[in-house]
């Protein structure tokens, strides 16, 4: 498979919303791959979680990379991370 690369953008957003790289990269092998606007690619996968954020304790911790399918690479734009 293709290297993944994270965007300067997608980079400063782990911080913000909780993902890291690994994550990303296990979501987009393994998690099958949706249609985005445009050229853009997103999917969907579920880690265990068991943590608090922003206070509140969560089971669950999804990540959606919305992405780029380049010759060479995969180029991620942002990361959605949803908590429940």
């Amino acid at each position: 498979m293709k290297p993944i690369r994270l965007s300067a953008h997608a980079r400063q957003m782990l911080r913000f919303r909780g993902a890291d790289e690994a994550e990303i990269a296990d979501a987009i092998r393994t998690a099958p791959w949706g249609s985005a606007r445009g050229d853009r690619f997103d999917c969907r996968r579920d880690f265990a979680y068991g943590r608090s954020w922003n206070g509140t304790i969560y089971e669950t911790k999804q990540v959606r990379p919305i992405f780029v399918e380049e010759a060479e690479e995969i180029v991620v734009v942002t990361v959605y991370v949803y908590y429940f």
